[in-house]
């Protein structure tokens, strides 16, 4: 019996959403933007509550809803679950690392990390994460991710960034375009990790 990973129980949640999606349009029930928010909230809702989905996928139901509760239409809910279809899927997986790495950055993003782009004396400095230790955040350095690609976007070298807040939320948006998360608790820097792509994908 084969056991689904929580990229392909992502998937599934997705597919369900968007099938269910069409088929009210197909009835007429939704006409518009609007109406497609409301029923995609109140879907995600009744999914959420009935347990019709694995728990490990509830993270993501939580935060389309949030999404959608906080944008209304402009939260586009339906290309949300699109672009994890996509994802989950392994479409996004035949793209270069470097694209991939952008695409979880993204999608970090729109989950509330914040993103910054460090220079050299910024990445040094201890100031940057005074005070944020705790907050959702990726912290890259520009000088590391200049080394780690080639011209085709490939992965030459272990790409160094700092995390901090909730790392395991980000980790498995990491891991949903291939990439993997190292902790590197031998070195001074806090909150350092390096990330890699298995060989499999960067070949």
């Amino acid at each position: 019996m084969k056991i689904e990973s929580l990229t392909e129980k992502t998937g599934h949640l997705a597919w369900c959403a968007l099938i269910a999606l069409h088929m009210a349009r197909l009835d007429g029930a939704v006409r518009s933007v609007s109406q497609e928010n409301i029923f995609l909230i109140r879907w995600l809702s009744t999914a959420l509550k009935q347990h019709r989905f694995p728990r490990e996928v509830a993270p993501d139901i939580h935060w389309l809803l949030k999404q959608g509760r906080r944008l209304g239409a402009r939260s586009e809910l339906h290309d949300k679950l699109d672009y994890l279809w996509r994802t989950c899927n392994g479409i996004l997986l035949e793209q270069n690392d470097l694209f991939r790495l952008t695409y979880a950055i993204e999608t970090a993003k729109q989950m509330d990390f914040s993103f910054h782009h460090l220079n050299d004396r910024e990445w040094s400095g201890c100031r940057v994460l005074a005070g944020n230790t705790t907050a959702d955040a990726i912290y890259l350095s520009r000088t590391s991710l200049d080394v780690s690609f080639n011209d085709d976007g490939q992965q030459i070298a272990p790409l160094f960034v700092r995390l901090t807040g909730n790392t395991a939320r980000l980790e498995q948006i990491l891991n949903r375009y291939g990439w993997c998360t190292e902790n590197c608790l031998d070195n001074p820097i806090p909150f350092l990790y390096r990330l890699v792509v298995p060989a499999p994908l960067s070949q």
